[in-house]
């Protein structure tokens, strides 16, 4: 399916939580950040969800059951069931069930919620590979995922078992900063057997077609910090997204994305959903939004006027992608974006 490049963030004249009737909302570095939640996430999601909007949390971290994420959300003040929350365990393991006969073993190394999870799809996780598993799965075991564990994947990739992933983030937001994430762990069982995984979580379709199935959602918004997995995951599904700058990505990184990582709105945080988008205009030769005209000079990018940060950043955005096309923008953004404290 052909796309048209996008070149500028959307507007709405609406607030985005009317606009559609599902938010399918990542978790770490969205709603919570090392367990706690991320500043007006609370307010904005029981706003949103007393506005008819549906909420459902869908996230690459493997490690939990959705009870125990559901049970978290509820804790945080933001009231969840486990039929709410989508994990890459549920897209691996479908993924997998969908490979191996019912009843199959499947080799662990991960947390409880990957386990749950095969459970669900009628598979027998297994710890060791000695116990003849059809497959391997790997996903988030948390800090205190012991090295064994690596050790013994690599013993059944080794002999020809079929590997699968739940994900690939290489980093995981923390309430100390960015901590290592799946995919560094991938990394360690690719390095010893030169294999190649099966992976579920976004950015990739398994991820996508799960998150459907479980919560209906007819007009989806993708809202998540990242743009290799829930951004590039909504380009790859053909649904909305929206940015928030509450985890991972910073400007320099939006401005350069190509465009498979450029989302359909940014905002600051969670906020974004209630409201409208400012609309990006072309205005000379560059782009204006709000107070601000941010264009493409001689080796940078340039950004004159005044008023909200945010959109100087969606001006800035359409001048670097408008110059990008379908690359990554060369331009420097250091001086304009220092302008906007981002």
């Amino acid at each position: 399916m052909s796309r048209s490049v996008r070149t500028r963030p959307e507007g709405s004249g609406q607030a985005l939580s009317e606009a559609y009737d599902t938010a399918l909302l990542d978790l770490d570095g969205v709603v919570y950040a090392g367990g706690e939640a991320i500043g007006h996430a609370v307010p904005s999601l029981a706003a949103a969800r007393d506005g008819g909007m549906r909420l459902a949390y869908v996230t690459n971290n493997a490690l939990r059951t959705p009870d125990a994420v559901a049970a978290h959300l509820t804790e945080l003040g933001i009231p969840a069931e486990a039929g709410d929350v989508i994990t890459s365990a549920q897209a691996v393991a479908r993924l997998i069930a969908d490979q191996v006969p019912q009843g199959s073993r499947v080799l662990v190394v991960g947390g409880e919620g990957l386990r749950a999870a095969l459970r669900e799809r009628g598979l027998v996780p297994v710890e060791s590979a000695d116990d003849d598993p059809a497959a391997v799965v790997q996903g988030y075991g948390g800090p205190e995922l012991a090295w064994g564990r690596f050790a013994e994947a690599c013993y059944a990739v080794a002999r020809g078992v079929p590997w699968f992933a739940s994900n690939t983030d290489l980093t995981i937001p923390s309430g100390r900063g960015i901590a290592p994430g799946n995919g560094a762990a991938v990394e360690v069982v690719r390095i010893a057997t030169g294999a190649e995984p099966q992976v579920a979580g976004k950015p990739l379709p398994p991820m996508h077609r799960e998150t459907i199935l479980r919560t209906g959602a007819e007009r989806p918004l993708v809202v998540g910090d990242r743009l290799d997995t829930d951004i590039e995951g909504a380009f790859n599904g053909g649904v909305d997204s929206l940015l928030v700058l509450t985890g991972v990505t910073d400007g320099a990184q939006l401005l350069a994305a190509p465009p498979h990582h450029r989302p359909t709105y940014v905002d600051a945080d969670l906020r974004g959903m209630l409201t409208g988008q400012p609309e990006v205009v072309e205005d000379g030769g560059g782009f204006r939004c709000g107070g601000w005209t941010a264009a493409a000079g001689a080796g940078r990018l340039e950004l004159d006027g005044d008023g909200s940060p945010l959109d100087g950043l969606r001006a800035l955005c359409a001048a670097a992608w408008t110059a990008a096309g379908e690359e990554t923008c060369p331009l420097d953004a250091g001086k304009a974006l220092a302008r906007l404290g981002l």
